[in-house]
């Protein structure tokens, strides 16, 4: 995306969209300020004191969500591989969420667990928390480095900054509020950045479609460009590289519906942390629910403008007939504002780039500040300090990330479809974890050794088939080695664990109660309905099934 710094394709900003960028950021900073004074104990700094309501979670919960691998990541899959990309939403987030919201958290909040790893800490002992807290922390590093580094190019392009300078003012304004007021901070600042966010790229869809012809038109320049396959979502073999039909079906409901979206939406700690942090059980539950609405929208203000970028944008449209050209995908809906919006617009679709990306990072970095503060730091490295010791070091913790995810943000500039990247790191750090998890919620048996093992071993399969097709043994295109890894990683973490557990010793039922779906009180997972949880609007089965008709038809329609 350096290449974006040239003088041709720098965007023409004018005065007015300096000042709505300028507003913007102080409203960020003044949410910074003010959720400094609420924070006095880590509990607040980390996990907002469990005190705020359902719907400003769901919100921080996607808007969490609705950073680099959103905007650039899927505007960039749907020019090059057009509907298929809805897959990552309807199929590889909707259901997973809901799952999330029905299933897992009553688990998780009823557990009252700090964090995901402390959860694994409860159910398989520490060597299994170790290596989950050390996964999670290194996975969120790199991922921060993606929403870093494109942050980073968007102010590049902006005002012509050497992109190394971009990189740390960007982050710089990221660690100034997730440092002063913790995840109420970002949480806040993340329910402000989705209605930022749409309000950027709502216009952009509906002028891009005007431009094209309407959807009529979008649909015959993707049919004489690209061919008729981009324009339905199944069954996506470009997308996933398969040329079998049947085995690209299998590898997007196997591999990205199950392995990567559950590994990613039910145990990620970034989404998880913002439901730990509602008010009660009913609202933790509603969080992911609430958010699957919007998710179930926001493919048609992210996919769409990259299809309309891939035919009708003079660059994009020859780096796609001929893989050449100073763009790449990443490019495609820089190069739409460029082209369509007028002074004003863009410095609202500007501001709108730049709160996803600073969503994304702000996320990173609060989940990271928390997992390496309770499951590394205090667990392990300096144990049994007052609570304000420990405040005070996910501060200084947050700078230590913001410092690595400089460094990680040019591992992600090499790549030229960021959500290659991306899957490859859910792959690795995702698919093994759900399959433990999994596995361990529902089999009493499974134990503290088959917990630590599993994870390791389902890590080393995912890398191995990522080491395969790097090197050419594998023939995986598009995004295939990713599905393949993520299935890789699942299916050898579960029979690891099912081998060795058969071997080892498991914990006793007593110590298991809250964890293993089997051995809790059935009231325990129940969320209330009275008071703040009364009416059916709030109940989440209710909500959930709302959702998941929604998804089905979506998936029908689209088919």
């Amino acid at each position: 995306m350096a290449v974006l710094a040239q003088d041709e394709l720098r965007l023409d900003a004018a005065a007015v969209d300096y000042v709505l960028l300028a507003l913007y950021f102080a409203f960020v900073l003044g949410i910074g300020y003010l959720a400094r004074r609420s924070v006095s104990t880590s509990l607040d700094f980390f996990l907002s004191g469990r005190s705020l309501p359902a719907w400003v979670t769901g919100l921080a919960f996607i808007a969490a969500n609705l950073g680099a691998i959103e905007i650039i990541g899927m505007s960039a899959n749907g020019a090059q591989y057009g509907m298929p990309t809805m897959h990552y939403f309807w199929v590889g987030a909707i259901p997973a969420m809901l799952f999330l919201g029905i299933v897992m958290m009553p688990f998780y909040y009823g557990s009252k667990v700090r964090s995901v790893p402390e959860f694994m800490l409860r159910r398989f002992g520490k060597a299994a928390h170790l290596v989950n807290g050390i996964s999670f922390a290194l996975a969120q590093l790199l991922i921060a480095g993606v929403n870093l580094f494109l942050l980073a190019s968007i102010v590049n392009v902006l005002l012509g900054w050497p992109l190394w300078a971009s990189v740390i003012i960007a982050a710089l304004i990221v660690l100034t509020y997730t440092g002063l007021g913790g995840l109420s901070a970002a949480i806040y600042n993340e329910v402000l950045q989705f209605f930022v966010i749409v309000a950027a790229l709502l216009p952009l869809t509906i002028v891009g479609l005007i431009t094209v012809g309407g959807w009529d038109g979008l649909v015959d320049k993707v049919t004489a460009q690209a061919g008729a396959q981009q324009l339905s979502a199944w069954p996506g073999s470009e997308l996933t590289g398969f040329t079998s039909n049947i085995l690209s079906v299998f590898g997007i409901v196997f591999g990205l519906g199950f392995v990567l979206a559950f590994g990613y939406w039910t145990t990620n700690f970034v989404e998880v942390q913002r439901a730990m942090a509602s008010k009660s059980m009913s609202a933790a539950q509603r969080t992911p629910i609430i958010g699957a609405f919007p998710k179930l929208l926001i493919p048609f203000i992210v996919v769409i403008p990259g299809m309309i970028a891939a035919v009708s944008v003079q660059e994009m449209v020859a780096f796609k007939q001929t893989g050449q050209g100073n763009v790449d995908y990443n490019d495609a809906i820089l190069l739409l504002m460029r082209d369509l919006l007028p002074n004003g617009i863009l410095g609202i679709a500007l501001a709108g780039l730049l709160a996803s990306f600073m969503a994304g990072m702000a996320a990173n970095l609060s989940s990271f500040n928390t997992v390496f503060t309770y499951d590394i730091w205090q667990a392990y490295i300096v144990k049994d300090r007052p609570d304000e010791y420990y405040l005070n070091m996910g501060r200084w913790v947050t700078v230590g990330a913001t410092a690595a995810a400089i460094g990680t943000a040019f591992i992600a500039s090499g790549y030229s479809n960021l959500m290659n990247y991306l899957q490859t790191l859910f792959s690795l750090f995702n698919a093994p974890l759900f399959a433990t998890f999994i596995l361990g919620m529902f089999w009493k048996r499974m134990t503290p050794t088959a917990g630590w093992l599993g994870l390791v071993l389902g890590t080393l399969a995912s890398l191995t088939v990522f080491l395969l097709a790097e090197t050419g043994v594998l023939d995986l295109p598009g995004q295939g080695a990713s599905f393949v890894g993520a299935g890789a990683a699942f299916v050898v973490d579960i029979a690891v664990s099912v081998v060795v557990s058969l071997v080892t010793r498991p914990k006793p039922a007593g110590e298991l109660v809250g964890l293993v779906y089997s051995l809790t009180p059935k009231e325990r997972l129940k969320a209330s309905t009275t008071g703040e949880d009364a009416g059916w609007y709030r109940r989440p089965g209710v909500l959930a099934g709302i959702a998941l008709a929604l998804t089905i038809a979506l998936n029908i329609v689209f088919g």
